[in-house]
């Protein structure tokens, strides 16, 4: 029952993407990122402010349900925190899916934990961490 919740969550996201699109201008920082593994493609778009929080996040790809819907739900969670909350985040996800590791606060993830049965399916994560992995090395890329 509730895998058949989860698959909803993930095929909503899927073909309703949240925050897919551009961000231009003064301040936006554009980062493109591709899955070695299977050729998923993604381009973050960030505005960051000068205390290091997250603004605005869209995205822009192409690739599996499963890589589309993680950055729809990433977007989604990362808006309006710092880069130190979205590093958080970032770790509890990918413990989530290297690990099977579920967060103590399970709101946390929002609709991301819906993800959390890629754990058993070893060749598809490198999907689901597509823009979660994109917009650590955005982050990190920024703060350098």
């Amino acid at each position: 029952m509730l895998e058949n919740l989860y698959k909803q969550i993930v095929m909503d996201h899927y073909k309703n993407p949240r925050n897919k699109g551009k961000l231009e201008g003064e301040g936006s920082i554009q980062f493109p990122y591709k899955n070695p593994t299977c050729g998923d493609v993604m381009v973050l778009y960030m505005t960051v402010d000068d205390n290091q929080k997250i603004k605005d996040v869209k995205f822009e790809g192409e690739g599996c349900s499963i890589s589309m819907a993680s950055c729809s739900m990433m977007t989604g969670l990362v808006k309006g925190k710092t880069f130190a909350e979205a590093q958080h985040l970032i770790e509890a996800f990918t413990a989530m899916i290297k690990n099977g590791e579920i967060p103590e606060d399970e709101d946390e993830l929002g609709d991301a934990l819906s993800l959390s049965g890629i754990h058993k399916l070893r060749a598809r994560h490198n999907c689901s961490l597509l823009g979660w992995n994109g917009l650590d090395k955005a982050m990190k890329q920024h703060t350098h």
